[in-house]
């Protein structure tokens, strides 16, 4: 596998988002996520691929699945992985981020993954320090690993993504997933259309090329693809609906409306799920879901990108 992915590089030695991609760079990482699938399901999961690289993750917000995930794909790779909590760190004592990364760099780090919730924060440390870096998560800008591994669970169940019909419902005004994966889906040929609330639906969104919906039942029928985000209040500084109840009652999906359309769909989730608020665990847990495909396909995509990234550093 070494001696095939060394023929191709990707076009950036940073992962700050999707739009700093091509179509051609996203392929690669599929196909080299493909690759290490097959790895993580056979009995030994663990490949050599960085056994000389150090990787810093940077958790400036508090993480749970992506966090894991990253880690896992890098112990899966044998890395050597350093785990940082801002929580516990001298960024309390008013330490800055440029400085807390330079100390960490010169313990002979490699790659960064950072969570910020700072937009641009990613991009800032790739114009002053020399390591990788890979966005997490960056305040309400993007996240470009999410997009990815949505990206190829779709395509893994559809065989292809050209002409596919996408619907994120939701809170897509505070939502860097929703940025992320319209600029992704977008990039591989599908038709995107968000749905939600009036006051969570960004203004000239619809400059992205989606399709902007404000009704659930229409949107679920006209997709094959349902995207369903969470309400993100820890974002929220006003109230932009009444109450979750009435969230629920309106724009909630529930298997009431899946079993009036004549058609199945794919139902997908980022996490963490609000279940009763946002969807229902009858459909959380349905045939339709492919919630835990996408938390596998996770640690796929992030062991590509890690790798294809570090394959930049022996050239």
């Amino acid at each position: 596998m070494d001696k095939l992915m060394a023929q191709q590089q990707l076009s950036t030695r940073h992962l700050l988002g999707i739009k700093n991609l091509t179509r051609e760079d996203i392929e690669l990482i599929f196909h080299t996520a493909q690759s290490f699938k097959h790895i993580i399901n056979r009995p030994v999961k663990k490949t050599p691929s960085l056994r000389d690289i150090t990787i810093a993750n940077l958790f400036f917000e508090h993480s749970t699945r992506t966090r894991i995930s990253f880690e896992l794909a890098e112990k899966r790779l044998s890395a050597d992985v350093i785990n940082f909590s801002a929580a516990s760190s001298s960024v309390k004592k008013g330490e800055t981020l440029l400085d807390t990364v330079n100390n960490i760099l010169s313990m002979k780090v490699d790659m960064v993954v950072i969570r910020h919730p700072a937009p641009g924060a990613p991009h800032f440390l790739a114009r002053h320090i020399n390591a990788h870096i890979i966005n997490a998560g960056d305040g309400t800008h993007e996240h470009p690993t999410q997009a990815l591994l949505d990206a190829f669970s779709i395509r893994e169940k559809l065989g292809t993504l050209q002409g596919k019909r996408i619907a994120i419902f939701g809170d897509i005004l505070h939502s860097r997933v929703a940025l992320s994966n319209i600029l992704c889906l977008r990039k591989l040929g599908a038709q995107v259309r968000v749905c939600g609330p009036p006051t969570l639906i960004p203004k000239h969104i619809d400059a992205l090329g989606v399709e902007v919906s404000y009704d659930v039942r229409a949107s679920l029928r006209w997709c094959d693809v349902a995207n369903v985000l969470r309400i993100q209040l820890e974002r929220q500084h006003i109230k932009y609906f009444p109450s979750l109840r009435e969230y629920s009652q309106y724009f909630g999906i529930h298997k009431a409306l899946l079993d009036e359309l004549d058609k199945p769909i794919l139902i997908m989730h980022p996490g963490p799920i609000n279940r009763g608020v946002e969807i229902t665990s009858d459909v959380a847990d349905s045939e339709h879901s492919i919630i835990l495909d996408q938390v596998e396909n996770g640690v796929a995509i992030r062991m590509a990108v890690l790798y294809l990234l570090a394959s930049h550093r022996r050239l």
